[in-house]
């Protein structure tokens, strides 16, 4: 085991370790911070040492835990890892450490948790750069049930939140993603999403705290008042606003963060609906598209197809033996067999049982006049007039991420394409462009996203969340790292993927670290005007480059014009 658990919880730790073990396919190999001599390299980890302990830098055999687990290229020299890991406690401890790498010139590439599995978990953008983990930084500052709002480092999880909570008898719901052992704060900077009404996580951001690369620290917001009690209650501010440039980015370190939370509803209502054929898809966004706009579904519709859902029924080879896609006709089969839609949609409606009931009512109105062929289902459940719902007595089934109670929920589709017989390492890859909310956008995609992906003998495997006007889609490829023709195939749908999308003017919401300059790249207008004013800022508040460069595409002058340099990247 590691010198230092990353989980206290156990079952979380045992998948953590597990997770990157078993990622292992080549032995790790020491490499040197891009332009530092071996000399200075040691003489900095002493300096490392000095303010974190001994035991919290990390080197050789074992970074075994900051490394791409799903690394498609898995051979050394294609790999991405880091010199060394280095795990501050607090403020004090992370401002030293900046404080060595800024007299050294070494690159720290930033993360609370290294969960974003799929694009790059842990892994840095620059080969040889110092795995700065945060997780270390676990402290819940505040959960506010009056106002409904907690304020987090950078290492709290959702769950620990949760959890938090739950023990202090709060009534109050975070938002959680459907894999509850990331971290609050790295989810919500990359944009991540849950599925209660406050599910759009960076949109819930007010007030954060922020370390500059000199060690300076800033505030956002009313959090930058002295004691305000506005502080995480209002966006509204005073001059510029400033959060923004600290999402997806490197201009600073986050070290605080004030997030809402939703309170404790009276009742919720498990949602689903689904429909059986490929092509209902277009009148699903059509009909579910104007409801999320006017308010009738308050917050995310997530939808996902057949593929999806019977990942998590069994292995691919349980299911269908022979090689190519699945075909039409089995679908259907699992479809009658499982008793789902080829498009499943799971949501939820919150507050008092009386108002979630009439929406649900009106809902069934709209549906069974606009969509007859699909099936809705609504169970509600309540708590006492004047009294709040416990999400802890909601079935698993209904409630889970829907009412902020988090899991490991959906760790196995990762396995859906290993041997039945055993072996192999379970993986997967992401394409999840941002799309127009229209039912003729999004059936075109997926009809494009079903060829390129058939093409490869590779299954439609899809899932998108339905915002207000636009759908976050994600074309997810499971694979098994440990056989070169899936890797092969993964990289080709990828292209592909990203080469259609690009045609369309759609971007991703996020990247992977190996293609972050492609997605940069698609931001142009004005001669990549937007890439020019951030590379500004850059330099200006960073002007030795260490705080992860090459992240989003932004790079910092000193790599930008030292070819050198560039051979690490």
């Amino acid at each position: 085991m590691p010198p230092s658990l990353a989980y206290k919880n156990t079952e979380y730790q045992s998948t953590h370790y597990n997770l990157f073990k078993d990622s292992i396919t080549v032995p790790l190999k020491s490499i040197l911070p891009p332009g530092v001599t071996r000399y200075a390299y040691d003489a900095a980890i002493l300096l490392y040492m000095a303010v974190v302990g001994h035991e919290q830098v990390l080197q050789g055999d074992a970074l075994v835990e900051y490394i791409d687990p799903y690394e498609l290229g898995a051979e050394e020299g294609i790999r991405k890892m880091p010199s060394a890991a280095v795990r501050p406690k607090n403020v004090e401890e992370l401002r030293k450490v900046l404080a060595v790498s800024e007299e050294y010139a070494i690159p720290v590439w930033t993360f609370s948790r290294g969960k974003n599995l799929g694009y790059g978990g842990p892994a840095p953008r620059v080969n040889g750069s110092v795995a700065l983990d945060l997780h270390r930084m676990d402290k819940i500052i505040e959960v506010n049930e009056e106002y409904a709002y907690a304020v987090v480092e950078p290492g709290v999880t959702f769950t620990e939140l949760y959890e938090y909570c739950v023990a202090h008898k709060l009534k109050v719901w975070p938002s959680v993603p459907s894999l509850g052992w990331g971290s609050v704060v790295g989810n919500t900077l990359d944009r991540g999403t849950g599925f209660t009404p406050t599910a759009t996580h960076h949109q819930h951001i007010c007030g954060l705290e922020a370390m500059l690369a000199n060690g300076d620290l800033v505030r956002t917001g009313q959090f930058a008042v002295s004691g305000s009690p506005s502080s995480h209650l209002s966006k509204f501010t005073f001059g510029p606003s400033i959060e923004g440039l600290f999402l997806q980015s490197n201009l600073g370190i986050v070290t605080k963060l004030g997030i809402w939370l939703t309170p404790a509803p009276q009742a919720y209502m498990s949602c689903s609906f689904d429909m059986p054929d490929f092509e209902d898809l277009e009148d699903i966004v059509d009909v579910f598209g104007p409801l999320r706009r006017d308010g009738l579904l308050p917050n995310t519709v997530y939808v996902s197809n057949i593929t999806e859902w019977i990942s998590m029924v069994g292995q691919r080879e349980e299911l269908w033996p022979n090689p190519g896609p699945v075909p039409e006709w089995r679908l259907k089969e699992l479809q009658t067999q499982l008793n789902f839609g080829y498009w499943n949609a799971k949501f939820g409606l919150y507050g008092a049982k009386d108002v979630v009931q009439a929406h649900f009512n009106e809902l069934k109105k709209i549906v069974s006049k606009k969509l007859p062929k699909g099936r809705l289902n609504g169970e509600i459940f309540s708590a006492g007039e004047g009294e709040t719902l416990d999400p802890a007595t909601i079935p698993e089934a209904h409630g889970g991420f829907f009412v902020g109670v988090p899991s490991l929920w959906s760790l196995p589709m990762v396995k859906f394409r290993l041997p039945k017989n055993g072996g192999g390492i379970g993986a997967h890859y992401d394409y999840s462009p941002i799309i127009p909310s229209s039912g003729k956008a999004v059936m075109e995609w997926v009809r494009t996203a079903k060829k390129i992906t058939e093409a490869e003998d590779f299954d439609l495997f899809c899932d998108f969340f339905m915002h207000e006007r636009h759908v976050i889609f994600v074309n997810m490829m499971t694979f098994d790292k440990t056989n070169i023709a899936h890797r092969k195939a993964v990289q080709t749908i990828f292209r592909n993927l990203f080469e259609e999308g690009r045609k369309r003017g759609y971007s991703k919401y996020r990247s992977h670290i190996n293609t972050m300059d492609m997605v940069a790249s698609l931001y142009d207008f004005n001669n990549h005007a937007y890439r020019r004013f951030v590379e500004t800022l850059k330099d200006a508040l960073d002007p030795h480059g260490i705080l992860s460069p090459g992240k989003q595409g932004i790079w910092p002058k000193r790599f930008r014009e030292n070819e050198k340099l560039k051979a690490h990247l």
